[in-house]
């Protein structure tokens, strides 16, 4: 079965990307194999200047720690972790000696500064996701992809996320590619790429 067929795409670094379309017309999986999480069956993918279709599992885990952030729908936050720890996480894997500092930075600047000491599961989900919004941004990453980041929160709070994931974006200037249902998420976008059964249209 050919869940993403025949898409070329080029996206210039700093460019804000949405990719819409329909359940199941394989947003995810492209978002997946732009991020070296998957790998295609054929082709090329290229992220920050390197072929990630030539790098092993390791080379590709070895990139997206240096230049990718993530976001999704689900949070993924450490529950065992406090909101200081997890956004420290990916500081502490890349070996920076200011993790902590950066990293209650990061937090004060998604208005959770208060909030560091506190575990996701004393943390409303619009609160996680902020959480993970500072995890992702802290690495100051090349690219960000973002897959429905704001799906799982109510509409107010997802607006207020929404509008936060644009500023830190203009802050950085890091390539942004987001997966959203959400058409006034994706109308904040410079481009918009509409797929449909593997194909983008």
């Amino acid at each position: 079965m050919t869940i993403v067929d025949d898409v070329s795409l080029d996206i210039a670094a700093g460019e804000s990307v949405a990719v819409v379309g329909a359940s199941g017309a394989g947003k995810s999986t492209l978002l997946a194999l732009l991020a070296g999480l998957d790998t295609p069956t054929s082709g090329k993918i290229w992220l920050a200047g390197a072929d990630l279709t030539a790098l092993d599992e390791d080379g590709r885990a070895r990139l997206r720690a240096q230049r990718v952030g993530f976001v999704f729908q689900a949070f993924h936050l450490v529950p065992a972790l406090t909101a200081l720890e997890n956004v420290m996480l990916p500081l502490e894997l890349a070996g920076r000696g200011d993790a902590r500092s950066a990293a209650i930075e990061a937090l004060e600047r998604v208005g959770l500064g208060r909030r560091i000491g506190h575990y996701p599961r004393q943390l409303s989900g619009g609160e996680q996701q902020r959480v993970a919004l500072a995890r992702a941004f802290v690495t100051a990453p090349a690219v960000l992809f973002a897959d429905e980041p704001t799906g799982n929160l109510d509409t107010v709070t997802g607006e207020r996320v929404g509008a936060l994931l644009f500023e830190l974006n203009a802050q950085t200037r890091t390539t942004l590619v987001l997966v959203t249902h959400e058409d006034k998420l994706a109308a904040r976008c410079q481009h918009t790429l509409h797929m449909d059964a593997g194909r983008l249209l």
